[in-house]
């Protein structure tokens, strides 16, 4: 055997299942298609000298994770600077709201616009804490029935009564609806809608009040960014693994995964190697996994489950911009440089984000679309040429397949000057900053990471696509059928983001495999 396990792709869930499975003493392979390692958590060099990333960029959820203390990861060069405030929401009439770190101090800066809400968001947080970090705990499991039992044993989650019943309510509502009854002011609505907005469903959407639910817990355990770029992340995890006797190669695409006996015992690729290994693991997409690495295999009926998950129809843009400064926001009360350091929440109001959602769901990029703004470069400068800096801009809604089979390369350059025109809004003079422009459109993002439908989730992030149904139910234990494969991508529990809960998942059940094994061949006489 070349490897006890070879993974397929290098994006930071393969890379964490990698990583602690070369830590348990484990041989690894990664192999990824690319030139470069880190799939969708990475950053290139661009336009002279700008480290832009080309996938995820905010580091939010892999802080409520022990994965980079548990790794040691600060001794393969990850640095994480703070965000703090990590996110500010400027709005047309000069006020804005900013979300520090601190409780305290975020309550001051929704005081400004609304008194009453600076009380109630203190009450939110206070309320949907103790569920969240239950939610959390179940999220670094397999999804079972008694790990999620496991997760909430101990847990005081309501008052009961009333108070429970009402939770019970709230979690079967959209988050539209629940910042509705929480909060009175417009502004704080639209911050936080146009935040829960980030996992994929709209406002709109039935049972998915968690998806602001859960942004309690960020005083607790905020967000950073990583010194260098996202891709440091994954370049730290690499090291890791060479450092534990694991191989990284990239330039290695993946044709097919070899089935013997009914068994994954390896892969070829595609310049004609091949590798053994007597574990398989998948961190590419589900899809491009049974439909194409597998295609030889995947059983008719399986492959008609498959495909019927709802991968959905992309939802997100991005512009990636070298800059000669920052954006100049028409806000008082705030310094410029607390402006910068977070994401830059533009969007001012739910129903300008419904309308948005509006037009994706005609099969239209959003007219009015809503955007976040990152400029790193402020608290890292290593990111630019001297006095330079970077800027990226995510916007939503953007369908991966246009209406009447509209062409994305025909229409990108308008929808560009479209999404920058949101920046311009709030900060005028952006545009005659932007030096370059990497361009990342529904149709960039898929052919970049091999991502169907451009989905940066892989799965829809819908409440019956999670948990034990993420992605099917016969699937969700980072395993199926086929024995010696498993499934470490975000198209599994607990889903997408920069999270590595579902390569940290893999990682033990694969692990356990292992121990199983040598159980069955142990002699208890």
């Amino acid at each position: 055997m070349d490897a006890d396990v070879i993974v397929v792709g290098s994006g930071h869930n393969g890379l964490v299942c990698g990583a602690y499975l070369a830590e348990w003493g484990y041989r690894v392979l990664v192999l990824e298609r690319r030139d470069t390692v880190g799939g969708a958590v990475c950053t290139e060099e661009m336009f002279g000298g700008f480290q832009l990333d080309v996938g995820g960029s905010a580091h939010f959820m892999i802080h409520h994770t022990p994965i980079v203390a548990e790794l040691g990861l600060a001794r393969y060069g990850l640095e994480y600077i703070p965000l703090d405030p990590f996110m500010v929401a400027p709005f047309d009439d000069g006020t804005a709201v900013a979300f520090y770190q601190d409780l305290d101090r975020t309550c001051q800066s929704i005081a400004k616009i609304s008194e009453q809400d600076a009380d109630n968001y203190r009450a939110f947080v206070e309320r949907w804490t103790p569920l969240n970090e239950a939610v959390f705990a179940a999220f670094q499991r397999p999804p079972t029935g008694l790990n999620l039992l496991k997760s909430l044993v101990g847990r005081k989650l309501t008052k009961g009564g009333r108070d429970r019943d009402d939770m019970v309510r709230a979690l079967l509502s959209s988050y539209g609806r629940l910042l509705d009854t929480s909060f009175e002011s417009p502004k704080l609505r639209a911050a936080l809608a146009w935040w829960g907005a980030q996992s994929g469903p709209p406002p709109i959407d039935a049972a998915s009040a968690e998806f602001i639910g859960w942004h309690s817990v960020i005083h607790k355990h905020g967000p950073a960014r990583p010194r260098g770029g996202s891709g440091a992340l994954t370049q730290a995890l690499a090291r890791h693994i060479e450092d534990h006797g694991g191989t990284v190669l990239a330039n290695s695409e993946v044709r097919r995964i070899v089935v013997k006996d009914g068994r994954a015992e390896g892969v070829e690729l595609h310049d004609g190697r091949s590798y053994t290994a007597r574990r398989v693991v998948s961190n590419a997409h589900l899809w491009v996994t049974y439909r194409d690495l597998l295609a030889d295999w995947t059983p008719p009926a399986l492959r008609k489950r498959l495909d019927a998950v709802h991968v959905g129809n992309g939802f997100g843009m991005v512009l990636r911009c070298a800059m000669d400064g920052l954006p100049r926001y028409n806000v008082s009360g705030y310094e410029d440089a607390e402006l910068h350091r977070g994401l830059q929440l533009l969007c001012p109001s739910t129903q300008y984000l419904n309308d948005a959602y509006a037009d994706y769901l005609r099969g239209m990029p959003s007219q009015d679309p809503a955007a976040i703004v990152m400029t790193f470069s402020a608290i890292d400068p290593s990111l630019a040429p001297e006095g330079k800096h970077t800027m990226f801009v995510w916007g939503q809604y953007y369908p991966y397949n246009l209406r009447n089979g509209g062409d994305w390369d025909a229409i990108q350059q308008q929808e560009y000057e479209k999404l920058l025109g949101v920046v311009e809004r709030y900060a005028p003079g952006t545009r005659e900053m932007v030096r370059d422009t990497y361009i990342q459109t529904p149709k960039v993002i898929s052919e970049k990471h091999n991502m169907p439908n451009a989905n940066v989730m892989h799965v829809e992030m819908l409440i019956d696509q999670m948990f034990m149904n993420r992605p099917l139910p016969e699937l969700s234990k980072y395993e199926g059928e086929l024995k010696g494969l498993y499934l470490a991508s975000a198209g599994m529990h607990p889903g997408g983001g920069i999270f590595g809960a579902a390569g940290y998942n893999c990682a033990h059940v694969v692990r356990d495999s292992f121990r199983r094994r040598l159980f069955r061949g142990r002699s208890v006489l």
